[in-house]
């Protein structure tokens, strides 16, 4: 007997078997160039100016289960592809809906409707380049969760919890040291709804997240957004509820409107507010935004210039940023 044949035969047979059941693994990956100025009287590191850039490679892998389910993986590396920007397990159960698990930043529930406003570029409130200016979601944590989705009735139901510990850290088998501050646990449900044949899309959704005193900070969400040819307008406001005996912070209202439109396949560009009242102030958080964008197939241009009045509530806190962005996908 040729040993050596024997053993070259079921290894190639074991190869075979072993590719039979395994999933496909793709990789895909993008880099930004951007040219910022920020101005204001704010601390000097709210106005510094500059080019920067930043790379991601994603790895994103898929196999079918025995029984039908799907289960998938997407893996970020950060600028440099030394450290680890984003993973999420996803188990898709057909009809039975879909689960997930984000060890970063979390998308079910309420933080799923953060970005849901028609905009050319980004929402007008990111990329200001101070921590002051609220989210749409002021203070709902986004760390690592599970988050379960389905369809009912033609609407769109998704829910979200996450532990809270550790919202910025990535664990691995072992779980969470317990050096790690607690941001405490959240629980969130979000439903939304798309009437296509008129153009519309309504939103909602509420959420609580644990306090220090045992208390909870609750969130509220609803909004709209409705398309007519080449134009999209949106609406949104966000209420949150303080009751935390900590802080000074009693209420927050959150107002987003938009107006979107495309000016042809590849330019569009749009005009957007985000304002804020905050109960106990005299002084209301404004943001106004314009910005243009322009595809050219693998690369896009986007231009963003925001204004920020009333910073934190706070009078005569103005804060500015123009940001000129090149962002190509590989």
């Amino acid at each position: 007997m040729n040993i050596k044949k024997v053993g070259l035969t079921a290894l190639a047979a074991s190869l075979v078997a072993t590719s039979a059941y395994a999933g496909e693994l793709s990789f895909s990956g993008g880099a930004k160039l951007s040219y910022t100025t920020k101005g204001g009287n704010m601390a000097t590191t709210d106005v510094s100016s500059g080019f920067a850039m930043d790379q991601e490679i994603t790895a994103t892998g898929s196999a079918e289960l025995d029984n039908g389910f799907t289960v998938s993986i997407a893996h970020g590396l950060a600028t440099g592809g030394s450290s680890s920007d984003s993973s999420t397990l996803t188990l898709n159960m057909g009809d039975l809906g879909t689960l997930t698990y984000d060890d970063t930043d979390g998308h079910a529930g309420l933080a799923g409707l953060e970005d849901k406003m028609p905009l050319a570029y980004e929402q007008a409130n990111d990329g200001l380049g101070t921590s002051a200016v609220p989210a749409v979601m002021a203070k709902m944590p986004s760390g690592q969760g599970f988050g379960y989705s389905n369809t009912v009735a033609g609407a769109t139901v998704s829910l979200g919890w996450s532990d809270g510990l550790g919202a910025a850290t990535n664990r691995s088998d072992g779980g969470q040291d317990t050096t790690v501050a607690s941001t405490n646990s959240s629980s969130s449900i979000a439903v939304s709804y798309d009437l296509a044949d008129i153009g519309l899309s309504v939103f909602g959704g509420v959420g609580t997240e644990g306090q220090a005193d045992g208390k909870e900070l609750d969130h509220t969400t609803m909004g709209a957004v409705y398309a007519f040819g080449p134009v999209k307008i949106g609406y949104q406001v966000n209420d949150e509820d303080d009751t935390d005996s900590t802080s000074t912070t009693t209420d927050l209202e959150t107002e987003i409107y938009s107006i979107a439109f495309m000016v042809n396949d590849n330019l569009s560009i749009s005009y957007g507010e985000h304002n804020s009242d905050e109960a106990g102030s005299t002084v209301d958080q404004e943001i106004e935004s314009i910005q243009a964008s322009y595809s050219m197939g693998g690369m896009t241009l986007n231009i963003k210039d925001s204004e920020v009045t009333g910073l934190s509530n706070v009078a005569n806190q103005n804060h500015d940023t123009t940001e000129i962005l090149l962002t190509f996908a590989f």
